[in-house]
């Protein structure tokens, strides 16, 4: 955070009181990137026109136009703007419009110069945290832009209907966007394409897997064009299939030529002479232009393409005889030694990704299909290797999942700076859900989430009026049935959300304050009808909360808390989920130190 958030921000000051008008001219004009003035609230109307304003500060009772009237009717051009408006009079009527309006600062005069700052900044922060989260957004669709303009992209719903398709596939198959959503997958299916692939297809997808091969398509006009088709199910915080993703490269021209090949090696040579000289052309033009090489059965390269040299910084003398596992990335060693010598065995393809290694000590992604060939007893004695670069894809998708956790994180902040409380806290719970997450028994994969959509598990916090947020005191009845609200708040908030993260998150903040006995909110859900990730962050939650100072309390002695979570069993808490935090309470013990010790040298 900027360590003067007032120095970036534009702020229009209305007030008719010429002494209170120059006097706040003095204090503000040094303290904000820019301060434009008005006497009253037509001219601040005007004024906020014509000009970029963060912040409006304004009085109420002002002549030609007062201080109301002029925020109804900026809020209807611009209804996020933050307003904080002033008055000599304690009225009730005044708040009460304010809070109508959305207007949740409200200052009395004469104004607290300390108070008005600690606004000032609050206000401030936000907006610049907002500011940051929509550039965040923006990259990420920037790189979904990349993705679809470097590949041919649809998507289906899990009936197999199509639900999106970017221009690339409108332009191969020759179909329009609109011919094309709602429409099965089968309006470009070619009868060259047999029924066993299609049902290879959906057989590997519906067991949640990603299915990778060739298919012969047909396009409007009646012409054809091959792709090859990468098919991935995208599963929801449920582990159920939500959609499927299919990314497609056009391999026509390489096909046909392949198949022109085969036809010319069968019908045209007729010698073996000829045949052993053609054999020799299609070599070098392989080694010319493709990612390929050629390996004994035991994995001693005896032929490598130009291409393939060049992409890993090697020469022909560095690559001819050698092992093929040295040009492959540790990681993927294994792979080999099992999966492709396995398949290799059964003289049958393999086709997958292999990480490569370059001379640079870069490592590239190619999408790899290793082939068997027989000798004349029928026995595989040599392997062609074909490759794919994907390395760039590779780290796109890489760089996507960053910036949503990147996203999903400064949410998070953003609703705790509103509560006034620190960004460590969304760190520390999340760092807590995982670790307990991993200790009950779900997989790497589902921890990482669960980690990554915790830290939104407060951000309906953002639509509960700071009066109440940030009471010091015990909330009324009233106030705490308003403060309950935020969890429905912020799972309205992500529900719509396709991503997967997102919906995670919408789950945690709809859930985390239900409680095992029932008597939590905002449904009343009981046992395992609360999702595990809702009872996982209920405990973090509480946990970090009660180690902490917060507006309305001092940090608790561990002792109490202990108490507090062993008390709560089969009430507050899942049992199992307890029993396993308190076994393992040096663990969390030693994240809590990690953060306070952190906070305490910054």
């Amino acid at each position: 955070m900027l360590k003067n958030p007032l120095k970036s921000i534009r702020v229009l000051y209305v007030e008719d009181e010429q002494i209170i008008r120059d006097e706040f001219l003095e204090i503000l004009e040094d303290e904000v990137l820019s301060l434009h003035v008005a006497t009253n609230g037509k001219e601040g109307l005007d004024i906020f026109k014509n000009n970029k304003i963060d912040i409006i500060i304004s009085d109420i009772r002002m002549p030609v136009m007062d201080g109301l009237d002029m925020s109804r009717e900026i809020l209807n051009i611009e209804p996020q703007v933050p307003i904080i408006l002033t008055s000599a009079f304690n009225d009730t009527k005044y708040l009460l419009e304010s809070i109508k309006l959305g207007i949740d600062n409200y200052l009395i005069k004469p104004i607290n110069l300390k108070e008005l700052f600690n606004t000032l900044e609050k206000v401030s922060s936000n907006i610049i945290n907002l500011k940051r989260l929509k550039k965040s957004e923006q990259l990420l669709n920037q790189y979904k832009d990349a993705v679809d303009k470097n590949a041919i992209v649809s998507k289906a719903d899990k009936h197999g209907n199509i639900t999106y398709v970017n221009a690339a596939f409108c332009k191969i198959s020759g179909y329009t966007e609109k011919e094309l959503i709602g429409k099965s997958h089968s309006i470009i299916r070619h009868p060259d394409t047999i029924q066993e692939i299609f049902k290879n297809l959906w057989s590997t997808i519906l067991k949640k897997k990603e299915w990778h091969g060739k298919i012969k398509n047909l396009a409007k006009n009646g012409s054809f064009y091959i792709v090859d088709s990468t098919i991935i199910p995208v599963l929801n915080a449920e582990n159920e299939i939500e959609e499927f993703i299919s990314i497609r490269h056009d391999i026509t021209r390489e096909e046909l030529y392949k198949d022109e090949l085969k036809q010319t090696l069968q019908t045209s040579f007729q010698t073996l002479d000829e045949k052993e000289k053609f054999i020799h052309e299609y070599e070098n033009a392989l080694k010319e232009n493709t990612l390929f090489c050629r390996t004994t059965i035991e994995g001693q390269i005896t032929v490598a393409s130009k291409a393939l040299i060049q992409l890993l910084g090697l020469t022909a003398n560095n690559i001819q005889g050698s092992s093929y596992l040295s040009l492959v990335d540790d990681e993927s060693i294994s792979t080999l030694d099992n999966e492709v010598r396995n398949e290799i065995s059964k003289q049958k393809t393999w086709q997958g990704l292999i990480k490569h290694k370059g001379r640079n000590g870069k490592t590239y992604f190619l999408e790899s299909s290793f082939i068997p060939i027989l000798n004349t007893e029928g026995i595989a004695h040599e392997v062609l290797c074909f490759y794919t670069d994907i390395t760039e894809q590779v780290h796109l998708n890489k760089e996507i999942v960053a910036t949503q956790k990147e996203v999903i994180s400064t949410m998070g902040a953003i609703g705790e700076t509103r509560s006034k409380e620190t960004g460590d806290h969304v760190k520390r719970v999340a760092e807590y859900s995982k670790l307990l997450a991993l200790k009950y028994g779900i997989t790497d994969k589902e921890a990482e989430e669960l980690k990554m959509a915790s830290p939104m598990h407060d951000i309906g916090k953002v639509g509960i009026p700071d009066n109440i947020l940030n009471k010091p005191g015990k909330l009324t009845q009233d106030e705490f049935e308003i403060m309950k609200t935020h969890a429905e708040l912020g799972y309205e908030m992500l529900k719509g959300s396709q991503q997967s993260l997102l919906k995670t998150a919408a789950i945690i903040s709809r859930e985390h304050h239900e409680k095992w006995d029932g008597s939590g909110y905002p449904r009343g859900l009981k046992a395992d009808e609360i999702h595990l990730y809702g009872r996982i962050t209920a405990i973090a939650d509480v946990f970090d909360a009660l180690g902490h100072d917060r507006v309305y309390k001092k940090a608790w002695p561990l002792e109490d808390i202990l108490d507090l979570l062993k008390n709560g069993r089969e009430k507050h808490f899942d049992p199992d989920l307890i029993d396993i935090f308190l076994s393992n309470i040096d663990d969390f013990l030693r994240i809590k130190d990690y953060f306070d010790n952190k906070k305490g040298n910054s």
